[in-house]
């Protein structure tokens, strides 16, 4: 390559740059290629603990903020605003790449941008099925997306399944495990000490609202809260993200302040977390955190309700539903002696295999113009 190509990354939450971080960090050091990081979402809100203020803590060379948060709290509106702004951000940047992750309204934003635009769209994780709004997204920013970097062979064969060239799919598996097993992760002493958590043993708490359930989710958090409240271990507390439905989970969560065995935070920098997943009894609620990273950890998951129902599921997992005597349950459970999962997600190589990929004159010669190809029976 004669000149740098120009790589956008869009990230709208906490949990997706915590994915894509090992990405942007190997193209900043590589003389090759030239990242930038367009930031929205949660990580410009407050109420988040205003988590782009990570984002810069890394040194990144290009990160342009935009907040995409409008009156309305719907997806709709959300999307619309996210394009309006990105739109604008690369028409500046003139990108030869955009790279977007996983389900949420910022990825689905940039996938059309891209593929509206006459730009090469990347999609990270693409292929995975779980429930809810978020199938349908993550399906539908497949089909914008030019380039696929999967996870595992399942996920490419569904990649395939909508009508993608083969060529197009790569398995690189998850970019988190890069970091999951990183030798640079804080220990535990630190990470207590920076957050000020007292606990020797606790568990992590992570309940997401269900936005096909919406006129549910108020019940469903206030039960989940009573049986916290009702247990008598110690839990770190991490807020849920911003979909609709989220008010009635602070409200339920206001029942735990100021009480001991409770530390409730906005967000948890992300290797932080993963240190903290690392040493924490179990995790419980509803975050794919249970279904992906804590099995590699070897660390039980408590996965209450249907958000996750269509993951691949470790067979150690404890699915519930939401009634409280269920959950009690299965908090009383044993979770010691899980076999740790190495292979599902990656083995923590994405990074390097998803540059050799960009280095690859043969991925910048894919069309634009996208085909489909159909299954031969």
């Amino acid at each position: 390559m004669n000149s740098k190509k120009k790589i956008v990354f869009l990230s709208g939450t906490r949990a997706d740059f915590g994915k894509i971080k090992s990405l942007i960090q190997i193209l900043e050091d590589h003389s090759s290629f030239e990242p930038y990081i367009f930031a929205t979402g949660m990580h410009l809100l407050e109420k988040y603990g205003k988590t782009v203020i990570e984002i810069e803590k890394c040194k990144f060379s290009n990160i342009y903020s935009f907040s995409n948060h409008t009156s309305e709290k719907t997806m709709d509106l959300t999307l619309a605003k996210t394009i309006e702004g990105f739109s604008k951000y690369v028409k500046d940047i003139n990108p030869d790449l955009i790279i977007i992750h996983g389900d949420r309204v910022e990825a689905l934003a940039g996938a059309i941008v891209g593929a509206l635009n006459n730009i090469l769209v990347a999609h990270i994780e693409g292929g995975e099925v779980s429930g809810t709004i978020d199938d349908l997204i993550r399906h539908s920013v497949s089909k914008l997306s030019h380039i696929h970097y999967v996870s595992n062979e399942s996920a490419k064969q569904r990649i395939i399944q909508l009508g993608e060239l083969k060529t197009s799919v790569k398995v690189i598996g998850s970019p988190d495990v890069d970091i999951m097993f990183s030798s640079n992760l804080p220990t535990l002493n630190e990470v207590k000490r920076y957050y000020e958590i007292p606990f020797d043993e606790f568990a992590v708490v992570m309940f997401h609202p269900v936005t096909t359930e919406v006129e549910n989710v108020e019940t469903y958090a206030e039960v989940f809260v009573e049986a916290l409240l009702e247990d008598d271990k110690n839990y770190v507390v991490i807020y849920p993200n911003n979909d609709l439905g989220s008010e009635y989970i602070f409200n339920a969560y206001k029942k735990l302040k100021g009480n001991k065995r409770f530390r409730i935070f906005p967000s948890i920098r992300f290797e932080y977390f993963l240190t903290l997943l690392k040493n924490s009894k179990f995790i419980i609620g509803n975050s794919s955190a249970g279904i992906r990273e804590a099995p590699y950890y070897g660390i039980g998951t408590i996965n209450i309700g249907n958000r996750q129902e269509n993951r691949a599921m470790h067979s150690q997992i404890i699915n519930v539903d939401y009634q409280k005597d269920a959950i009690l349950t299965a908090m009383k459970s044993d979770f010691l002696n899980i076999k740790k999962d190495k292979h599902s997600f990656g083995i923590g190589n994405a990074a390097s295999l998803f540059i050799n990929s960009l280095l690859n004159i043969d991925l910048w010669a894919i069309s634009k113009q996208k085909k489909f190809v159909d299954i031969k029976k």
